[in-house]
């Protein structure tokens, strides 16, 4: 009995080994069963029609939660910008929300940097602020900045915190824009929130829902 017993646990432990790398090998996602988000090219047109018909410059396309942070994914239409030209506190920059830009088309002259010069808080019911890229800074320009000469195809990260100022743009410029909300104070939206927006009547101020 006694050899039958050592022979049933080494084969218990022999079973329990085998098969300990198998569960540290199942995925431990950071989403659990999260759906994929899809945008199609024909949802984005709208969004430029509609900006270029209502002179809009920065729309929310999508929110979604991603697990550990929530991504934004916004369509930003910019007519032509002579140097100098710009208003006042131009400058914008964002404590909590990364920025990462795709260029469809055009071209323009971006500078970038963390030190602003003439910093004023956003004010808090700014659309932008509520719903787009959350608290952050104005300023009239930047401290030694870096230059960015902007063109279709070229993608930038701009990490929160870093200001962020066009200066000329060409003609115009058409980007897609991802916004990384780590924090989560923004609203998500989700298609049908995005399909119901496109269908309304544009109302200046009405927001991004």
């Amino acid at each position: 009995m006694g050899k039958q017993r050592i022979v049933l646990q080494a084969a218990v432990l022999s079973v329990v080994m085998a098969a300990f790398p198998l569960l540290a090998q199942e995925p431990h996602p950071t989403c659990n069963r999260c759906s994929a988000t899809y945008i199609p090219k024909s949802e984005l047109d709208a969004y430029t029609r509609r900006a270029i018909e209502h002179n809009i410059e920065d729309q929310q396309v999508r929110a979604v939660d991603i697990g550990k942070v929530q991504v934004g994914i916004g369509i930003v239409t910019r007519g032509k910008l002579v140097p100098g030209s710009g208003p006042a506190n131009a400058v914008a920059e964002h404590e909590q929300v990364s920025e990462i830009y795709y260029i469809i088309e055009g071209s323009a002259t971006l500078l970038t940097g963390p030190d602003l010069v003439g910093a004023k808080p956003r004010p808090a019911d700014l659309l932008t602020v509520r719903e787009q890229n959350g608290p952050g800074f104005n300023a009239a320009s930047i401290t030694d900045p870096v230059t960015h000469h902007l063109k279709a195809g070229d993608v930038l990260v701009i990490p929160a915190g870093t200001g962020h100022w066009f200066t000329q743009i060409d003609d115009h410029i058409t980007y897609v824009m991802a916004r990384i909300d780590p924090d989560k104070i923004l609203p998500l939206k989700s298609e049908a929130q995005s399909q119901a927006l496109l269908k309304k009547a544009y109302v200046p101020g009405q927001g991004n829902f």
